[in-house]
């Protein structure tokens, strides 16, 4: 037949924004960009792929299921093109099936963590890893702006739009535990309908300012400065996409001692940040969720930062399909509003 193997991907998803705004690159030029709150590997979401090659499809052309997964399909067809330049081989067609179960529409990277599922499976298929930097290239050709989730968790200043890294700010987030929520009664959110805000010099050097104050955080591991520049960076976002939950999630962050409050910049997931060093962390986790509920936005789950494995390996994310793997279902559902518990 095409002399590929079926290919295996997958990608995980994040928990909104810790600090998104325009900064200046190395350069000078003025970009925007973002830093995500990675969730964990157990938490059970995030993209999983499939790419059989067919000697029988025309060449480039991909057939997706589900079939609404257009940007994944976009994804595919270009890391086909990428893949067979890189190893001589022909450009293939062939079928890439996806599933998971990242909510869609509330800011937690759905959409690129089926693009970058995608892009290495089919990189699987090609028998090769594609290095970060051609993921995030090929992902932002597929779908205009990507989130950071082919770097499995590192810490850096991203810049969405173009695909690159603007800033390493170091190994790890400092420890925290999140507790988290969906405000807007967790509709989905039409992130091609936001407009970019405008930003003067003022906001720049705000930006800045947020930048050092965080890369602080992560080299000290100091989970309240964490808290402080979620805390702001949601506040200064509340011009574009403004949460009426935002002042209630303050408040029953002040009630039960949290260090902050996280939100996805262009969604409806949020998070109340705790320091895990924190007297009675249980029970104010407890009152926590009670608070949640009384306000409105019940909690949906509680995790922690993690640590990247340093033994992690691209080949974690991409590999040809065993006999054993189990196919990513073709009716698997994206659940469009409300966070599942876990």
């Amino acid at each position: 037949m095409t002399g590929l193997a079926t290919g295996v991907g997958t990608a995980p998803c994040h928990h909104g924004e810790i600090l998104q705004g325009a900064f200046r690159d190395g350069g000078g030029r003025v970009c925007a960009a973002l830093v995500t709150l990675p969730l964990p590997g157990g938490s059970g979401l995030g993209s999983r792929a499939e790419f059989t090659p067919r000697a029988d499809a025309p060449p480039g052309r991909i057939t997706v299921l589900p079939a609404d997964r257009t940007k994944a399909s976009r994804a595919a067809a270009l890391a086909v093109e990428e893949c067979a330049r890189r190893t001589q081989r022909p450009v293939y067609g062939g079928r890439l099936r996806l599933g998971g179960g990242v909510p869609i529409g509330l800011g937690m990277g759905s959409s690129s963590s089926d693009v970058i599922a995608a892009v290495r499976a089919v990189a699987a298929s090609y028998g090769i890893q594609l290095p970060p930097t051609a993921v995030a290239r090929l992902a932002v050709r597929a779908e205009s702006a990507c989130d950071p989730l082919m770097l499995d968790g590192r810490p850096v200043l991203f810049a969405q739009r173009e695909g690159r890294v603007l800033e390493t700010l170091g190994a790890a987030l400092p420890p925290a535990v999140v507790v988290g929520c969906a405000t807007g009664g967790g509709r989905p959110v039409d992130t091609l309908a936001l407009q970019g805000a405008a930003h003067r010099e003022a906001d720049l050097r705000a930006f800045e300012r947020l930048r050092a104050l965080l890369r602080r955080a992560v080299g000290t591991g100091d989970a309240a400065l964490l808290g402080e520049v979620c805390t702001e960076s949601a506040l200064r976002h509340q011009r574009l996409l403004p949460k009426e939950e935002l002042p209630a999630l303050r408040a029953v962050a002040a009630e039960v001692g949290a260090v902050g409050v996280q939100v996805a910049h262009s969604g409806n997931v949020a998070g109340i940040v705790f320091d895990p060093a924190t007297p009675d962390l249980r029970g104010r986790l407890r009152r926590c969720v009670r608070a949640l509920a009384r306000e409105g936005t019940p909690a949906a789950r509680a995790f922690r930062t993690t640590t990247p494995p340093s033994h992690e390996r691209p080949s974690d994310h991409v590999r040809p399909r065993g006999r054993r793997d189990r196919r990513p279902g073709s009716d698997t559902a994206r659940r469009g509003s409300g966070v599942p518990a876990l």
